[in-house]
């Protein structure tokens, strides 16, 4: 009953969604835009690319933190399942592309996905971290929209208690794996297979939960969005559309404020809407506005669904090791409680 309730809701926010869309887009001047598209500078543009292509470096690189002290050591790997999750995440609705991640770094490392998951849980976390960080300053030190401004307390609260929470993961004592017996006694089917899985997720979750590590995707997560709102910037004056740096930020805590959930693939639509109200908000044409939005996709989706879709097939296809089918344990599989003072 709760599953069809769900998928009802789903179904009512994507048509409401889709009815907004189209509305906005009977009100667009497309000449404009057009024009303003193809007067862009081609070099500004490509700068803009390959900033946002660092910026997927550096999350890379910020997995990868949690992935070393579960088995996975390999930074060309989470390179590689970075880069194939964002491309399908452009063409799949929902994220689709973070459980493919899990998927391929699981077969490629011969890692549990329980342990896999939990890494991608905090490097999730994280890149949430880092957005509440640059609204909370941003709602506090800069002259912001009204409708941005509003959110001054919340940010501050949702900030208060994610700190709260790392406290308690990094001073949450680690304890020793329980036997897998001990598990599995008085339980069969589904119920052990997800006892199992939720053992591993919580085991990896504390042994992977270390002041340094949380130090490290702080850094990274700040730098990832200053990329971001470079990236933003330099297709604002590829453009030459005149928005200032407090507009930018804006407009990058705008489009982002529902980043957990995508109601199209890629955003697309519900980016160019929420760009274009915010810059318009400080004053600049609204078909311009859109333009630019079209473009800062155009330079974040193409490039990376291309290297990601090219790489997808190589997780995808690879053959896994053969493992026990009671408990799922890989016979080369790291003990959590080595490596994790690296």
């Amino acid at each position: 009953m709760k599953k069809n309730l769900t998928r009802v809701f789903r179904l009512i926010v994507t048509v409401v969604i889709l009815a907004m869309l189209v509305l906005f887009a009977t009100k667009v001047n497309w000449h404009d835009t057009w024009r303003a598209i193809t007067n862009a500078s081609p070099s500004l543009l490509i700068a803009a690319a390959l900033v946002n292509l660092g910026s997927l470096v550096l999350k890379a690189v910020r997995w990868w933190i949690f992935l070393r002290p579960v088995g996975a050591p390999s930074l060309w790997l989470a390179l590689r399942a970075t880069f194939a999750g964002a491309g399908l995440n452009n063409v799949l609705v929902a994220n689709s592309g973070e459980a493919a991640r899990v998927i391929f770094v699981a077969r490629a490392a011969h890692v549990p996905s329980a342990k896999i998951l939990a890494t991608l849980a905090l490097e999730r976390l994280f890149e949430l971290i880092g957005y509440v960080i640059m609204l909370a300053l941003a709602v506090s030190l800069l002259p912001l929209p009204q409708a941005l401004e509003r959110t001054r307390p919340f940010a501050w609260l949702a900030l208060l208690i994610i700190a709260v929470v790392l406290v308690y993961l990094v001073r949450r004592p680690e304890r020793p794996e329980r036997p897998e017996s001990a598990i599995l006694a008085g339980a069969t089917g589904w119920r052990t297979r997800t006892r199992l899985y939720a053992k591993r997720f919580m085991h990896a979750l504390a042994g992977i939960s270390t002041g340094p590590r949380f130090g490290a995707a702080l850094i990274l997560s700040v730098a990832i969005w200053a990329l971001q709102v470079m990236t933003y910037a330099l297709t604002a004056r590829a453009a030459h559309f005149p928005l200032t740096l407090v507009g930018t930020v804006a407009a990058i805590l705008a489009v982002n404020i529902g980043f957990a959930i995508r109601a199209t693939p890629g955003n697309v639509g519900v980016f160019q809407m929420l760009y274009a109200v915010t810059a318009t908000a400080f004053g600049l044409d609204q078909n311009q506005a859109i333009a630019v939005a079209f473009l800062i996709q155009t330079q974040q989706i193409l490039p990376v669904t291309i290297i990601g879709i090219a790489l997808a097939p190589e997780f995808i296809f690879q053959k896994r090791r053969r493992v026990p089918r009671g408990d799922n344990v890989l016979p080369d599989e790291p003990v959590l409680g080595q490596g994790l003072a690296e």
